[in-house]
């Protein structure tokens, strides 16, 4: 029988010996690859800190005690031995366990995260309602060096700090988060290598360590593992020090032993504790340990090869958007390019090597990002941010206050705008639209294909203010990219097909699946337009009032919440407008957030897709007089 058949919850742990404690070790890390290799996942984080989350667990007395995973891609092992090993298959699918923690799903998440650089703040926060509340548990943050590069994060150790509040953050330094991580945070564990004094001192410190043995030989293993090595000797966790939190560390992230005790140290110091784990991403997996930049994020693999299972298609909107980048950059050398965290991700990666002086990597810091391309914006520099829907929100005042109020051409790349599938919640990008088309001054554009976005890249540069452009995640349509990327109209839909009965404004490629449903209608004597809206802002007034007129139905189709989404401008549109006897039907997503599941599930279950809006159009040509209200008009669900 497997050790890991025998835990049901971290009770177990407590009885198991060390011996047992690595074969569990093992045997869940088994366990993680072959679920993630069927349904992809967050695999060299978690793998990461199998042992960190098995010292956790056996130290502290959880769920009583709190501990707040951030971001949460590290949070696999911690459902394995928290009693949900026998769903543990279906992670990330539809109807089965986050891939993230989340509070409704355990007693032992006591807290859902998705976003990064949010732990401290949230322990704080449960550290000084059990203190107001007089109770006794303690509360670990578990944050890593790639998360502490976002600004949220220091704000927190700042202010726990100076409360000097009972709390433990364990810094999990695996030395890099999605993309190589950037910046002074970065660098400081390392700066002194350069410091003649401090070569000298590490001359003495090996020479002492030798003499030790045994002993002597592990501290200067697992200081070599850490950035700066023996500096931590010389001025251990200084900046932290700084901060008002006692520094424990470094400590090795896969040694048992070692951990637990930290641990045990950690939870009799009466105040802010941090714990320095030195932890190796892909742990125990050769392919993520050699590549945990693309083992960090990953879609279904070959464990056997580590080979990456994916279907022949057209390239990606992110690669496409980087290409024409780059062949815009050659052209325009105002053109510089900024991402937060994710260069490859974004598809910047090769602007980043063609263009080194010309790409910022940030690191995890979306707000500096945002008002970083407006300091450039108003110097005469054409920035281009290329950035995830979902972490576009975290720097909303700044879109508004340091873009949008000063009218600067910053060009936002809005990339997994929609439906993302299995990230869930947290992760969806659904947002957009209504944040975005709510700030004067902004454009917003969204393209029906890869070779859209590639022109309305160009036609951003040409208008003298922000501009958004949203696309989502995955491949392209398969359109043809030889054509020359020509500026296209500004604020013109495009009609794609001319019907009398009914019109249907389908933003981006829903434009396709609204094609689709034209072909159903077609046989049965319905005759629909599809216009491919383009610009959700400015919108085409006039091709809107002119083919509500003319067929007198009106049917929109978003991948976005539909309160304040292209809907509701249309509607307002038509109001403004004094456009009657109009019936209008808005297909998008209710007032509620979408679970994980397919992308093509999420959108046949908000009525996205071709049936789904072919029945939209039928109801709506035969239901005489009807005209829908916002809740109405989504249909429900599925």
């Amino acid at each position: 029988m497997r050790t890991i058949d025998r835990v049901n919850s971290p009770s177990d742990l407590k009885r198991l010996g060390l011996p047992q404690l690595k074969k569990l070790a093992a045997e869940i890390r088994e366990e993680i690859l072959a679920t993630v290799s069927t349904n992809g996942g967050h695999l060299a984080p978690s793998l990461g800190v199998v042992e960190l989350t098995l010292a956790l667990h056996i130290v502290f007395n959880m769920p009583k005690d709190k501990i707040i995973w951030d971001v949460g891609h590290q949070c696999y092992a911690h459902k394995l031995v928290t009693g949900r090993r026998h769903v543990f298959s279906s992670l990330r699918r539809s109807e089965g366990i986050s891939g993230f923690p989340k509070r409704g799903e355990s007693p032992y998440d006591c807290f859902g995260t998705g976003h990064s650089s949010t732990s401290i703040s949230a322990a704080l926060g449960f550290a000084l309602a059990r203190d107001l509340r007089g109770e006794d548990y303690h509360v670990v943050a578990v944050i890593g060096d790639g998360a502490l590069t976002g600004g949220m994060a220091f704000e927190a150790m700042n202010h726990a700090g100076h409360l000097g509040t009972r709390l433990i953050v364990i810094l999990n330094d695996n030395q890099m988060s999605i993309a190589k991580n950037v910046g002074a945070i970065a660098t400081y564990l390392s700066r002194l290598r350069s410091n003649p004094r401090y070569s000298k001192s590490k001359k003495s410190i090996r020479g002492f360590l030798a003499r030790l043995g045994p002993v002597g030989d592990m501290i200067g293993r697992t200081l070599d593992r850490a950035k700066g090595s023996f500096k931590y000797l010389l001025v251990p966790g200084m900046y932290f020090e700084q901060l008002g939190f006692t520094y424990l560390g470094p400590i090795d992230g896969h040694d048992l032993v070692a951990l637990q005790q930290v641990l045990n140290d950690a939870k009799r110091i009466d105040g802010p504790v941090l714990v320095h784990v030195v932890t190796r991403k892909g742990k125990g997996y050769l392919p993520a340990e050699l590549d945990p930049n693309t083992f960090h994020g990953v879609g279904p693999f070959d464990i056997d090869s580590g080979r990456l299972i994916s279907a022949p298609g057209p390239p990606t909107y992110s690669s496409v958007f980087g290409n024409a980048l780059i062949e815009i950059a050659r052209e325009r050398p105002d053109v510089v390019a900024i991402t937060a965290a994710m260069s490859d991700g974004t598809g910047l990666g090769d602007f980043a090597r063609e263009f080194p002086e010309r790409f910022f990597d940030v690191g995890i810091a979306e707000q500096h990002a945002v008002t970083l391309a407006a300091g450039l914006a108003a110097c005469g520099m054409r920035p281009v941010v290329a950035i995830y829907s979902t972490f576009l929100q975290r720097a909303y005042d700044q879109l508004i206050h340091d873009v949008a109020l000063q009218r600067l051409p910053v060009i936002f790349a809005v990339d997994r705008a929609g439906f993302v599938g299995e990230d869930g919640e947290t992760h969806q990008g659904l947002f957009d639209l209504s944040y975005l088309g709510s700030i004067p001054n902004f454009t917003v554009m969204a393209p029906k294909d890869e070779a859209e976005l590639c022109c309305m890249l160009v036609t951003a540069l040409e208008i003298q203010g922000p501009v958004a452009i949203r696309y989502p995640r995955g491949r392209g349509m398969g359109t043809s990219m030889s054509h020359r990327l020509e500026p296209l109209p500004l604020g013109k839909a495009e009609v794609l097909l001319e019907g009398r009965d009914a019109a249907v404004f389908a933003v981006g490629p829903l434009a396709f699946t609204a094609l689709e449903a034209a072909a159903m209608l077609r046989s049965e004597g319905i005759e629909i337009s599809v216009v491919n809206p383009r610009f959700i802002k400015p919108i085409d007034e006039e091709s809107l009032i002119s083919m509500a007129r003319r067929c007198r139905r009106i049917l929109t189709a978003e991948e976005n919440i539909l309160h304040g989404g292209f809907g509701s401008a249309v509607s307002e549109t038509l109001t403004r407008n004094r456009v009657s006897a109009v019936q209008l039907v808005t297909l998008g997503v209710t007032d509620e957030f979408v679970k994980q599941g397919n992308p093509d599930e999420q959108r046949s279950r908000y009525y996205l897709d071709a049936s789904g809006i072919a029945n939209a159009v039928r109801s709506l040509v035969k239901t005489t007089g009807y005209r829908s209200s916002q809740s109405d008009a989504s249909m429900g669900r599925k």
